[in-house]
């Protein structure tokens, strides 16, 4: 009766510890090894990463590991001189975290919006890692003693994160006025500013703007259109207005010049 007793016990704690242990659909990216075949909000985050270095040619993050993941991981693991496997292991997970020069995207965003709330940053959440950036970052990081590279390291994200909350573009909604636009013409190399093939994936639902107005990464929902993910720039999009992206060539002179209203989810 007693041992009977006791192995009651010891299931009934190993239920507890499972219901305590986090899930693997709820990890942060690093917390485990990633592969073909994993799933779960780290594979998204590892998706939204390698989405800002220009890698990952998909228009969304799936959150499922597949050939396409695999791929980009490779890529970004020859660009960083990493063993190239495919695989997101400690060393490749640590590499793609850190936001540099040339980054755009999501991550950027918000390391834009708490250099903003420390006071380091005063332009427009663009998502774009360029020059002022790299000052705000430099500027931040002498503030705290560190070293001033103007690189968002370990370190420097996490006296960021300990002094800001992380924030996005989320929330606004505007109304601008669109065109449409197609990667069916000639010269055109159909590759937008965030590396995406849209010859590649003519199902993507893709946007070029102004990224002052609306900052590259964001994802938004678009009137009439869907959402999408804005991910180009062109050289007639500039402030309230957007371009629409159509692969067919007859839709996309058929959507023409109109005012839209455009959400920003994330």
């Amino acid at each position: 009766m007693l041992k009977r007793f006791r192995n009651m016990l010891m299931v009934l704690a190993a239920g507890v510890l499972m219901l305590a242990a986090p899930s693997f659909t709820e990890a942060a990216l690093g917390d485990r090894t990633l592969a073909n075949g994993s799933s779960g909000s780290d594979v998204s985050e590892l998706q939204d990463y390698l989405m800002t270095k220009g890698v990952f040619p998909y228009h969304t993050s799936t959150g499922y590991y597949g050939s396409i993941t695999v791929e980009a991981v490779k890529d970004f693991q020859r660009k960083r001189n990493l063993k190239v496997d495919g695989i997101a292991g400690p060393q490749t997970s640590h590499a793609i975290k850190v936001l540099r020069y040339g980054d755009i995207g999501k991550q950027v965003i918000q390391i834009q919006y708490q250099l903003k709330q420390t006071g380091h940053y005063n332009s427009n959440l663009d998502g774009i890692y360029g020059n002022g950036t790299v000052s705000a970052v430099k500027s931040f990081q002498k503030q705290q003693g560190l070293t001033a590279d103007g690189i968002a390291g370990p370190r420097t994200r996490a006296e960021l994160d300990r002094r800001a909350k992380r924030g996005t573009a989320a929330g606004r909604t505007l109304t601008v006025e669109s065109t449409a636009y197609t990667a069916d013409c000639d010269g055109c190399s159909g590759v937008t500013r965030m590396g995406l093939d849209l010859k590649k994936y003519p199902d993507a639902k893709v946007i070029a703007v102004d990224p002052s107005v609306i900052p590259l990464g964001s994802i938004v929902k678009v009137e009439g259109y869907g959402v999408a993910i804005a991910a180009d720039i062109g050289g007639g999009i500039n402030g309230n207005s957007i371009d629409v992206f159509i692969p067919n060539r007859g839709d996309a002179l058929q959507w023409g010049r109109k005012s839209v209203r455009v959400e920003v989810i994330e």
